[in-house]
């Protein structure tokens, strides 16, 4: 993958604040990620599962309180690949703030 690239895994917004979320830490818990971005068990279910087909995230289950729990982590390509997409994001950012060459066109 180049430098700055999207990639469609990680563009769709759940996937993406997930992303976010995850290159801040180590690794999350299943409820603060669902919590945080606002969606059902099932929706983030269906996210991870995209993210971990794609290599980009580990899931790593333990019991807890009598509980199973469910911590993310991002993995290396996942790191890598989010870093590309914000970089895509933050290339395309600079070219709408700044005005572009007088082309003539009148809209």
């Amino acid at each position: 993958m180049s430098a700055a690239a999207f990639d469609p895994v990680i563009h769709a917004p759940g996937r993406l604040q997930i992303c976010g979320i995850l290159s801040a830490v180590e690794e999350a818990e299943f409820a603060m990620i669902r919590d945080a971005i606002a969606v059902s068990d099932s929706v983030l279910s269906k996210h991870l599962k995209q993210l971990e087909d794609a290599g980009y995230v580990k899931l790593r289950k333990q019991s807890h309180d009598g509980r199973q729990r469910t911590w993310i982590s991002l993995a290396p390509a996942g790191r890598r690949a989010f870093a590309a997409h914000v970089a895509e994001l933050t290339r395309l950012a600079g070219l709408a703030a700044s005005p572009g060459p007088a082309s003539g066109f009148v809209g």
